[in-house]
């Protein structure tokens, strides 16, 4: 098995755009409809990710049925759980969702750069990956990730995401989700970062993200659900999205 970054490298040169597949628990037919998505729009995706909407109602032999459909059609598939506990939770839980078939998940930083370098490290050693949070789409997100922190008393306050994105490039991640509504630290973080993360932005239509401005700004990929899944044709709604972020 090649690396993760190279998996989805590879898938996204047909598209950017990864399916936010988030149904609401009280939808009984989560499985043939994620299935029914995976098979209709696989061409215009590169992955798809699931979060607490399909893990919690969910088992382990509908998860990896899900997983291995999407691989048969090219996609990676992401664990969207913003990962945050002690290392044996975190080592624990990581190895389940590896085991269901996932290609990476999504962790929080607010850990520390220590709990995120096991993480990456034991994820890496399987060859899955690892995208940290580093800046949310939603607009209420302005409140905690861009609150000023110090490390020491010697050191210069900085916007908690700066730290984040630090902490994501020391500890060997993947890839850091910053939302499409700030595109202006999409471009920051881009600078800063360069070639060593990817950026995936999630925001996109619903939450009033531009796929043109986030591309330019530097994503690297698109997380899109409602506008999609919301469409009254959500196959012509992807392509759409694929076409616009080429």
């Amino acid at each position: 098995m090649t690396k993760f970054k190279t998996r989805i490298s590879k898938s996204s040169k047909n598209s950017r755009i990864i399916l936010a597949n988030d149904y609401s628990s009280a939808n009984t037919k989560i499985v043939s409809q994620t299935i029914k998505n995976i098979k209709t729009m696989h061409k215009f995706l590169c992955g798809i990710k699931l979060n607490f909407h399909a893990l919690l109602p969910l088992g382990k032999k509908e998860i990896v049925k899900i997983n291995k459909t999407a691989h048969q059609y090219g996609l990676q598939t992401i664990a969207d759980i913003k990962l945050n506990d002690i290392g044996n939770t975190n080592q624990i839980t990581s190895k389940t969702l590896w085991s269901f078939g996932f290609d990476a998940i999504i962790v929080n930083p607010i850990m520390g750069p220590k709990a995120i370098r096991k993480i990456v490290t034991e994820a890496h050693k399987r060859n899955r990956g690892v995208i940290a949070l580093c800046h949310m789409s939603a607009p209420e997100a302005k409140a905690s990730y861009e609150i000023n922190v110090k490390l020491s008393k010697n050191s210069k306050p900085k916007p908690l995401y700066q730290l984040f994105l630090k902490w994501a490039i020391s500890s060997g991640a993947d890839g850091i989700i910053v939302g499409a509504t700030y595109p202006k630290i999409i471009s920051y973080c881009k600078k800063i970062s360069g070639k060593k993360l990817d950026i995936y932005s999630p925001g996109i239509g619903t939450q009033g993200g531009s796929v043109t401005k986030a591309i330019t700004s530097g994503s690297d990929f698109l997380i899109v659900g409602r506008t999609i899944l919301g469409s009254r044709n959500p196959a012509r709604a992807a392509k759409q999205l694929q076409l616009a972020s080429a």
